[in-house]
């Protein structure tokens, strides 16, 4: 599937000058984790859209809120997300255009994407990283099987809001849907 700004920018709800700086990073990551069908890239670049702020953030604001002080350890959340030096919150706050979170994924993702995010961990907020890692993201689970199937809701859960047995709706569900109705008009699916 090739990637245009339009599309982008109306999948990503972003302008079409960001977008058009965007194309390039996104159809690499599309091309090298096989996020091809329509709806595939309908439902990834909605989730992008979402994640990252419309393609404006590669790095999450930090506050701290009080939230985000539970990343430090010795708190049940910094444990979850294996951040086990004092720092480590911050350190590895999200990154990328899923925001990859925590000392464990970096791990996971360093070692996905040859690159020393342990070291380096800004290296996930250049355009290239951050565009490749939220593709590996989205193909170490799986999410073209779901949005190929057309379970938006599942891809929507899987990436930001516990388990698929909730009756919530994930974060920001209806400006998912929203970006995900104009992707799939972009790309001539609806």
């Amino acid at each position: 599937m090739n990637l245009t700004a339009p599309i982008v920018a109306a999948g990503c709800g972003s302008t079409a000058m960001r977008a058009s700086q965007w194309v390039q990073p996104l159809q690499a990551a599309c091309d090298k984790y096989a996020i091809a069908t329509p709806l595939s890239v309908a439902a990834f670049l909605a989730t992008v859209g979402v994640e990252s702020a419309r393609l404006v953030f590669t790095k999450e604001i930090w506050g701290p809120t009080l939230a985000q002080t539970a990343y430090e350890p010795p708190s049940k959340k910094a444990s979850e997300l294996g951040n086990t030096q004092p720092g480590d919150g911050l350190r590895f706050c999200g990154r990328g255009l899923v925001q990859i979170t925590g000392r464990r994924n970096y791990m996971l993702a360093a070692l996905g994407l040859d690159l020393d995010l342990i070291h380096h961990p800004e290296l996930l907020e250049q355009p290239a990283n951050a565009a490749l890692s939220a593709a590996w993201y989205w193909s170490n689970r799986k999410l073209n099987a779901l949005a190929d199937a057309g379970n938006f809701l599942g891809v929507s859960r899987t990436v930001n809001l516990g388990s698929a047995t909730s009756k919530a709706t994930p974060n920001g569900y209806s400006e998912r849907l929203a970006l995900y109705g104009a992707a799939k008009k972009a790309l001539g699916i609806i």
